[in-house]
């Protein structure tokens, strides 16, 4: 049946409505633009994420005495970006790594461990090959075999033994290393060094992270200034047992391999070891201290020299900066989360405790909700079996109380606690009441981008 023609009337009406609207348009469509949120900027790793909204920018860094760097594409992924990473140190430089305590550790920890833990391990190194996109983990003596390979070929470059090149792989597990990726790009490392390429550094080591990691500081020596300088990635598979995924660290000053480790030990389990994303531990976890000695500061050859305490203190400072941006690139991440416990038996039992809390997925995705759902919290402390006085029990979210003395506070006040949720960095302080001891643990909320990462994390 065919339509009934428009009346003069309508037409004309619906045409002035027409022009009325095409008038309008611009400016509709600009109060559009201004009230919907900005679209998120595409990260520099792999295709398809987005950079964390707790991005840290990458600092400026200036150049290390006596390491030189360099980056290419070795073809490990399949989209256009350097995934290879070679640094370069001078004759005598030393070096210390703590690695995961994951059972089924990679070719390049198994590598590396072996070699530093020798005799006069450490001393001497002359390179570190760092590759992405590729784990060499779980992959017996194949894996094994390609590593060798790659430290033989990188040492003939550098004129030094195959023990003075230290190995690192990030990526997917269960995959050989082909090292001849590799070994046809050092020609062109070589001839690329540089001392200035730490942000190019940054990204090439990148998996699923969505921005470069790297920490800057300088102190003194005996009042001779050093320098240190560090990158890290990880974003997933991040938890305590050396939870760093990847951590390079190099200072300018003179300081033996023995010490270097003494360091190392004492400040991961405050930074590296005290973050948790998911509560997985890496097969790949592997933090590495060099030092180049090209400050001219005294060599320090003694565990406990009184002329390290500034040497350490800054150290601490970018070991923990480097610590936090991993969990700030948390896959997923909106919220940076402090858990710090007090009031508990032993050292041991603040730290259990706390990382019970940070571990807790009713805990986190409460956090992603900004839910102060402090009934989580309980049950996160309640489970662990560790010394804890119920009746005492008290729960802070940053200086709101939600808990006390064992009940919910008289003062609690849900529109201030709400309004605090909503905020991009939280502080949940819980007191257990059974002794002195306290630790603080660094995680993230658990949001639906984690599911999503992670579900498509080979294709």
């Amino acid at each position: 049946m065919n339509r009934p023609p428009a009346s003069k009337s309508g037409s004309t009406g619906q045409m002035i409505e027409s022009a009325i609207e095409k008038a309008l348009d611009p400016l509709a469509s600009a109060l559009k633009r201004a009230t919907q949120p900005a679209a998120a900027k595409a990260a520099p790793g792999k295709p398809g994420l987005m950079i964390s909204p707790l991005a840290v920018p990458f600092p400026t860094i200036p150049p290390i005495g006596g390491v030189e760097i360099a980056t290419a594409r070795a073809g490990f992924y399949k989209h256009e970006r350097d995934d290879l990473v070679i640094f370069h140190f001078p004759e005598g430089a030393s070096c210390a790594g703590v690695f995961t305590r994951h059972k089924v550790g990679s070719a390049p920890v198994d590598w590396c461990k072996r070699h530093l833990d020798a005799d006069k391990g450490g001393e001497g190194v002359k390179a570190l090959v760092v590759n992405a996109g590729c784990a060499n983990a779980f992959t017996g003596k194949a894996g094994a075999d390609a590593a060798r390979r790659t430290a033989s070929e990188v040492a003939k470059r550098f004129d030094c033994r195959q023990r003075d090149v230290m190995l690192a792989s990030t990526g997917v597990i269960g995959v050989v290393l082909d090292e001849t990726k590799i070994t046809a790009r050092l020609p062109d490392i070589k001839a690329g060094l540089r001392a200035d390429a730490w942000a190019q550094a940054g990204l090439g080591i990148m998996t699923t992270d969505t921005f470069p990691k790297g920490s800057f500081a300088e102190c003194e020596i005996e009042g001779v200034k050093v320098k240190i300088a560090g990158i890290a990635k990880g974003s997933g598979m991040i938890a305590p047992d050396m939870a760093t995924m990847l951590a390079f660290i190099v200072t300018d000053a003179n300081i033996a391999p023995p010490v270097l480790k003494a360091l190392l030990n004492l400040h991961v389990r405050t930074t590296f070891n005290s973050v948790t994303v998911d509560g997985d531990t890496s097969t790949n976890d592997t933090a590495l201290l060099f030092a180049t000695g090209a400050s001219g500061a005294p060599r320090i050859g003694r565990v406990g020299d009184r002329r390290l305490k500034d040497f350490s203190a800054a150290l601490d400072r970018v070991m923990l900066d480097l610590a936090h941006q991993l969990v700030k690139d948390g896959e997923g991440a909106t919220k940076f989360v402090r858990v710090t416990v007090d009031g508990a038996a032993s050292p041991a039992s603040a730290r259990k405790l706390a990382k019970s809390i940070a571990d807790s997925p009713l805990v986190k995705t409460a956090i992603a909700g900004e839910d102060a759902n402090w009934g989580r919290i309980v049950m996160a402390v309640g489970k662990t079996e560790e010394a804890v006085d119920r009746d005492r029990l008290a729960i802070h979210f940053g200086p709101h109380v939600a808990a006390v003395d064992g009940a919910p506070s008289p003062t609690y006040d849900e529109a201030k606690m709400s309004a605090y949720m909503k905020n991009a960095e939280i502080d949940i302080t819980v007191n257990v009441a059974s002794g002195r001891a306290s630790a603080t643990v660094w995680t993230c909320d658990l949001t639906k981008r984690y599911i999503e990462i992670n579900g498509d994390y080979r294709s």
